[in-house]
């Protein structure tokens, strides 16, 4: 069996038990390559996701602001313009400790980014159609697996190359 099979079949077993529909994760829009190839840089990662969500505000009010938003394989870019020439923030993966507080009311999905340094953000979305939350729980584990692999291959080849160097000197050794 192959691995990425696997690896479709529990993300399609997440999105079902998060109620939402697998399709949703495929989104086939075409301005989405054209948009990419104004974006700079670190944006240009792989672009899983783009379009709107309303943002609550840190102040006393806390009004919901619509936000341009981009989601890449390694951060989701807030922007404060349609054009994407402002970008106000980019929350790299690395620092989002996980989605929460999924919550479905009216014509809103309503939840929260909960951030490394336990900073909660709000977000809400409309519809069933834009299912960020599910889209950026997907790319937050794959984030999270990808680091691990990594992590393991690091200390793996450490442990060979100080296996290696310990044979070393015993073969030197009379």
């Amino acid at each position: 069996m192959k691995k990425h099979s696997v690896g479709r079949r529990l993300q399609r077993r997440l999105y079902e038990a998060l109620g939402h529909s697998y399709s949703c994760l495929f989104v086939n829009n075409p301005t989405i390559t054209h948009n990419a190839s104004k974006m700079t840089g670190s944006d240009i990662s792989h672009v899983l996701k783009e379009g709107e969500l309303e943002k609550r505000s840190d102040n006393l009010l806390q009004f919901w602001k619509r936000k341009t938003c981009v989601l890449t394989t390694d951060s989701l870019n807030i922007y404060t313009d349609t054009q994407k020439k402002n970008k106000s923030k980019e929350l790299k993966l690395q620092s989002i400790k996980k989605v929460d507080c999924v919550e479905r009311t009216g014509k809103f999905v309503y939840f929260t980014i909960v951030t490394t340094d336990n900073k909660e953000i709000d977000f809400r979305c409309s519809g069933e159609e834009n299912c960020w939350n599910a889209v950026i729980t997907m790319a937050l584990i794959d984030f999270q697996n990808r680091k691990a692999i990594q992590d393991f291959k690091t200390r793996q080849e450490s442990e060979n190359s100080s296996l290696g160097q310990q044979e070393r000197c015993k073969a030197r050794a009379p």
